[in-house]
């Protein structure tokens, strides 16, 4: 992910200019994603934790939402013009209907998954996981295929403890959304995991 100008944007701007999936506005800097798009283990990696969490959510409540899916951050009011932090998560689960427009996500989902990507990883892991965190997004997954791992930031006190790290091995929990459980050897019997 890259700067798009020098300029100060909002979602009123972004509605605008951002006629492709991964274009992305944090504290007013709009960032686009480089090619090429996500690889194929990316893509189903999303699609089976998406599939996991769906079928978890069945009956409960929440929704779960996969990129591209505009999820605004309002530091005041929820006004497109006042808007000027607007993300794409790979995968979320919002809890809060009340969040929810026709268009998207106005507010903090209740947990974020990350599937890194060579091309995005350093800013995942930086400019976007602080957003998520003045947010206030209570826990974040940022997914590492290559590694095999999983860093779990939860929210403490308003800031991120040092995430717990994770091999993509055996079952892992989410925190913030009780019930659900993500199956890794699931995603090893797909193939994304090897």
């Amino acid at each position: 992910m890259h700067p798009r100008d020098t300029q100060h944007h909002t979602y009123a701007d972004y509605l605008i200019w951002s006629a492709t999936s991964g274009n992305e506005i944090i504290d007013g800097v709009a960032y686009v994603r480089d090619p090429p798009s996500p690889s194929r283990a990316h893509q189903e990696i999303v699609v089976e934790l998406c599939r996991q969490v769906t079928n978890s959510l069945q009956g409960g409540y929440g929704r779960a939402y996969v990129a591209p899916f505009d999820v605004r951050l309002p530091k005041e009011s929820c006004d497109d013009d006042r808007i000027d932090t607007v993300v794409q998560p790979d995968l979320l689960i919002v809890r809060d209907p009340r969040k929810l427009d026709d268009r998207s996500l106005c507010g903090a989902p209740d947990w974020v998954a990350e599937v890194l990507s060579p091309s995005t990883a350093h800013y995942d892991r930086t400019t976007k996981l602080r957003a998520y965190e003045r947010a206030g997004v209570p826990e974040v997954w940022l997914i590492d295929p290559g590694a095999s791992t999983v860093a779990v930031h939860r929210l403490a006190a308003g800031r991120y403890s040092e995430p717990v790290v994770l091999e993509l091995r055996g079952q892992t929990a989410l925190a913030a959304v009780p019930g659900i459980t993500i199956d890794w050897e699931t995603l090893r019997v797909v193939g994304s995991l090897i």
